[in-house]
């Protein structure tokens, strides 16, 4: 068993989007009279807009109402980050590096594909990744749909897929997929992540010697 792909959560792994998806959804929800807090957010996030909006107002909540309020979120997200977006300590060097090694790369995020085609446009990323799956149209995480689709994408078997991530649901989803989880602490504790195979605080505390050593191997070069 060796490392055949490295599937990367967007938001919180790549880039520190945090804070302008929080500002983006109490600028959304207000209107609607729907309350949002920094508790809600740290424990919804990860999931996609249907999933947190859901939590918030129930299972019967209107098909309608979501896709509404879920477009309006996103149009103000990518009206947000427009030349403020930035990568988190470690991300490129660890993409260049897994490139190195010829080893496929895809996106497996939450995040509508509008959003991740901002992002990866900005960053000038799209070289580095042969897929990018949005889970919006899918079930969300912790369900495995997203990292699925994403390893037929890059053509390597689950198994021999390591996941990025730094949400509770993305590491579930991770192990749900029957996939290896590098789990970041960028917006959540240690503790919280703790059924991820390996957990760093940044990504820059790990190289792409140490991903293969997930699967008791090391890197040809």
């Amino acid at each position: 068993m060796t490392l055949k792909g490295v599937i990367w959560d967007m938001d919180g792994v790549i880039v520190d989007t945090g804070e302008f998806h929080f500002q983006s959804w109490m600028i959304t929800l207000a209107p609607y009279g729907i309350p949002f807090s920094r508790d809600i957010f740290n424990n919804t996030f990860g999931m996609n807009n249907e999933g947190i909006l859901k939590l918030l107002k129930g299972k019967d909540f209107d098909p309608q109402m979501i896709n509404e309020i879920s477009e309006r979120k996103e149009i103000t997200f990518r009206q947000q980050i427009r030349g403020r977006v930035k990568t988190l300590p470690g991300a490129m060097n660890l993409l260049k590096s897994i490139r190195k090694e010829n080893i496929p790369q895809a996106i497996g995020s939450s995040a509508p594909q509008k959003n991740i085609d901002a992002i990866v446009g900005e960053l000038e990323l799209k070289d580095y990744f042969a897929v990018q799956v949005s889970a919006a149209e899918m079930p969300g995480k912790p369900d495995p749909s997203v990292f699925l689709a994403a390893a037929q994408g890059i053509h390597a078997p689950a198994a021999q897929c390591i996941v990025i991530e730094d949400a509770i649901a993305g590491v579930e989803a991770a192990l749900r997929a029957g996939m290896k989880c590098l789990a970041v602490t960028t917006t959540n504790s240690a503790s919280s992540l703790s059924a991820a195979h390996k957990i760093v605080n940044r990504l820059d505390e790990i190289s792409v010697g140490d991903l293969f050593s997930m699967f008791h191997e090391t890197p040809d070069t």
